[in-house]
């Protein structure tokens, strides 16, 4: 038996991405919390090569797959990739065998496969919100994104 949309967990996923360089040294972030319990977890990480619109994506990927079961999802991202795709260009995709307008691939294409995925479980919302504006869990993933950058950026001989 599966549980209807109002009985899954409703939880709220805050992420975020950072690149030094574009390409460069990238980490994601994200906060993710229940809004039933209000209970927390946050995590993040990085590759040493990427970009940011990677970084991006993986944020909203880590923390969809850190979720137990299927859940409703508040996701905000300061991304405009992040929301548009999931809210608008995705199922568009999709329906062009992935490809954007005029047979263009999609870029990211495996990770954008893994957020549909993803998408499949979750009943994902997701809501722009503007970066660097005091918005208190975005700027905290700001942060973690940031650092995590720099662990890579320190690591490749720079």
């Amino acid at each position: 038996m599966t549980k209807s949309d109002d009985q899954r967990p409703h939880v709220e996923l805050f992420t975020d991405g950072a690149c030094t360089g574009n390409p460069g040294p990238g980490g994601w972030a994200f906060i993710l919390r229940d809004r039933g319990t209000g209970r927390e977890i946050e995590d993040s990480d990085g590759e040493a090569s990427t970009t940011n619109n990677r970084m991006e994506l993986l944020g909203a990927i880590r923390g969809l797959e850190r979720l137990d079961g299927p859940s409703r999802v508040d996701l905000y991202s300061d991304s405009q990739y992040v929301v548009k795709g999931l809210a608008e260009w995705m199922d568009q995709w999709k329906a062009r065998g992935w490809k954007r307008p005029k047979n263009a691939p999609v870029k990211n294409l495996e990770l954008w496969k893994r957020l549909d995925e993803l998408r499949a479980v979750h009943q994902v919302t997701a809501r722009w919100v503007r970066g660097h504006s005091d918005h208190p869990e975005n700027e905290r993933c700001d942060l973690l994104a940031v650092a995590a950058a720099e662990r890579f950026h320190s690591n490749d001989g720079l």
